[in-house]
């Protein structure tokens, strides 16, 4: 080989490369240009070492990669500017985005829940198809309010955390079937019309409420979130308009995944909201009280926060969000 011919024509690369990481910051196409100059100039030196080496070139070239590694190791990072404009931006555009496909999951699902709840307290005899009196009687004696003081507070806001994250995972991810979230939502609002006709029929209507409302609202916000996302995968799978089915589902896939991601961090202020207020001693006033504070920030959150970034063109896309936020810093 003829050293100093395959130098001359690869200098020009290597001279790029070397300027990029010398760059304070790249951009993301950048920092995609010097990868593949990376991987290049790695062929190169591999190249040079296996015929008669030049020392000095195999030296300089080392150096070269080595200070390129350095830089794509920081770039590979997730950085807090990334997670700060994934919180400020991205995450709650994607929640406004689909704000009419999760705020008419909600709307429809509290109207079956008090529908549930208006048939068994305006017909008492139901409750013989749910249990035998003693196991009314044990609900409303026991069990209800047991749920929330039987563990620690650490431990019950975990597991808390866990039972919820798979709910609104289980909604997202069989999104596209339609039907399965459609029955997930059902059961869990069947489950709470139930327990409060109950409750309210035997005079606990007080403790149902103070119980449920300190974490229920963010908690079924959270559900209605994730049931809302997973119908919208499932329609935009059914009437992908002028896209190919897999495009569709691709492009509604990207903003439902950071909506998937940010519930995680909702769902963890539900847990500690489950685990730590419902069953404290405070006033029955200020745990309400708190649970609709919580309520009220996450909709100014999304209609903050989100629709400011909705309209200066983030449209909820995770992948963009993090194609824009791709760098090299110095250091």
């Amino acid at each position: 080989m003829d050293i100093d011919a395959y130098a001359n024509i690869h200098e020009p690369r290597w001279r790029e490369l070397e300027k990029l990481t010398k760059k304070r910051k790249l951009t993301a196409a950048e920092a995609d240009r010097a990868i593949e100059l990376y991987q290049r100039t790695s062929t190169h030196l591999s190249q040079l070492r296996t015929t008669e080496p030049d020392p000095s070139l195999v030296a300089s070239l080392s150096m070269l990669l080595a200070r390129t590694r350095r830089r794509m190791g920081s770039a590979t990072r997730p950085s807090l500017k990334m997670a700060s404009h994934f919180l400020t931006s991205t995450f709650p555009a994607a929640l406004y985005k689909l704000r009419w496909w999760w705020m008419s999951t909600m709307a429809a699902s509290l109207a079956v829940c008090i529908f549930i709840a208006w048939r068994i307290i305006h017909d008492p005899s139901l409750e013989s198809l749910i249990g035998t009196p003693e196991r009314i009687r044990q609900l409303v004696e026991h069990d209800f309010a047991d749920y929330y003081s039987e563990y620690a507070a650490s431990h019950f806001a975990f597991s808390v955390w866990v039972n919820n994250a798979w709910v609104t995972a289980t909604c997202i991810a069989t999104g596209m079937l339609g039907l399965t979230v459609i029955f997930l939502l059902y059961q869990n609002v069947a489950n709470l019309g139930v327990s409060a006709a109950i409750l309210i029929n035997h005079g606990a209507g007080a403790q149902f409420f103070g119980l449920i409302l300190p974490h229920g609202p963010l908690e079924l916000t959270s559900v209605f979130v994730a049931g809302g996302a997973g119908l919208y995968l499932f329609w935009s799978w059914i009437s992908p308009k002028d896209r190919t089915r897999g495009e569709a589902l691709a492009n509604a896939g990207r903003t439902v995944a950071g909506i998937a991601i940010g519930l995680v961090l909702v769902l963890a202020v539900c847990g500690a909201l489950e685990g730590f207020v419902t069953p404290s001693g405070l006033p029955t006033a200020v745990r309400i009280g708190i649970g609709i504070v919580a309520e009220v920030l996450f909709f100014v959150y999304v209609f903050g926060l989100g629709r400011y970034a909705y309209n200066h063109g983030n449209d909820g896309d995770i992948t963009k969000s993090w194609q824009e936020d791709k760098e090299i810093r110095v250091g």
